[in-house]
């Protein structure tokens, strides 16, 4: 069996979007699991105003992501012979066949 292997631009790996780690797994990843990049634009714009009205970056308190999205490309899974437990597959936002 021979994998292609290929690694990841800086762009792709930091993710430009919300739909980043779905493109991801539709050029052959495997898994991703990432936070959802579009929860965190308004948090980021939230930020910004509180720091803009005087408040130090320093006190404001660090907000972790809420929302995950995991996307499961079965494509890639079968090529590599992998069986892919059904609960996973339940669990994911997206899955790619």
């Amino acid at each position: 069996m021979t994998v292609k292997v290929r690694t990841a631009t800086p762009c792709e790996a930091i993710g430009l979007g919300s739909n980043s780690i779905q493109l991801l797994s539709e050029a052959g990843g495997l898994i991703a699991y990432a936070s959802d990049f579009a929860e965190q634009f308004p948090q980021a714009a939230a930020y910004v105003d509180r720091i803009l009205k005087g408040a130090k970056p320093a006190d404001l308190p660090l907000q972790a992501p809420t929302k995950f999205d995991l996307v499961i490309n079965l494509k890639t899974a079968k090529s590599l012979g992998l069986d892919v437990p059904f609960g996973m597959q339940q669990r994911a936002d997206t899955l790619i066949e």
